[in-house]
């Protein structure tokens, strides 16, 4: 699982400078940078390596992920604050799935019967048991609208959310603060193993409603989804 991991992540470095050139050319000042789905850091490595970000917000449900994100964030001379829960679209408290292959855990029910999750588990497993690990965890989850009213923030710059098809629940959870982020990033599926409740269509539509624009979209390698960035051109 490890090797096949690290393939994966050499190719995505390709989709990765593309993503970073995009705000490079922007020549945007990322004072406020938020990590929502921040799993064990390599988003803040990724972008702390590129730009003088003044606060980093990052939030990772599962007590596993958070467990190593800290050992991460420990080894960096930053201000990065890190929390040990999820936002969605109201204050709750769900059920997560977490894998083995643990930057596919969700919050959202995994289809098992799915072609692609039983494709996704054999390759993950070639030399081991086809056999799924799945961990339920109960997990709180918060709205983005109150953790910016609680902590006083009135901006953020950058918000990328890679939450495995829970990313509509934390967009609207902003509420009207939605209108108060610049730059979205988020990455969508299309594959059948995550029975998400909504499309890439009502995303698209509620951001367009909001006053965003899509500036980019980027096949992902090896697998049917896409990352995303929309401006909002309003602010």
């Amino acid at each position: 699982m490890k090797l096949i991991l690290y393939i994966l992540s050499f190719f995505d470095r390709y989709n990765q400078k593309k993503i970073i050139n995009f705000f490079i050319n922007k020549n945007i000042q990322i004072k406020v940078f938020f990590d929502v789905g921040a799993h064990r850091g390599e988003t803040v490595k990724l972008f702390n390596k590129y730009f003088n970000i003044e606060n980093f917000y990052c939030f990772e449900p599962s007590p596993i992920n958070f467990y190593f994100l800290k050992k991460e964030i420990s080894k960096m001379n930053l201000k990065i604050n890190i929390f040990n829960f999820a936002l969605g679209e109201n204050q709750s408290e769900l059920s997560l799935n977490h894998l083995e292959e643990s930057s596919s855990s969700t919050l959202i029910e995994i289809n098992e019967k799915s072609n692609y999750y039983k494709k996704k588990n054999k390759i993950l497993n070639l030399l081991g048991s086809n056999k799924p690990n799945i961990k339920k965890i109960n997990v709180e989850v918060k709205s983005l609208n109150k953790f910016m009213q609680e902590k006083f923030i009135d901006k953020i710059d950058i918000l990328k959310t890679d939450t495995e098809g829970f990313e509509l629940s934390v967009l609207k959870g902003a509420k009207e603060n939605i209108k108060n982020i610049k730059y979205i990033y988020f990455e969508h599926h299309f594959d059948d193993m995550l029975i998400k409740k909504y499309t890439l269509s009502d995303i698209h539509n509620y951001l367009i409603k909001n006053g965003f624009q899509k500036k980019m979209k980027v096949k992902m390698f090896f697998r049917k989804s896409f990352e995303y960035i929309y401006e909002n051109v309003v602010i």
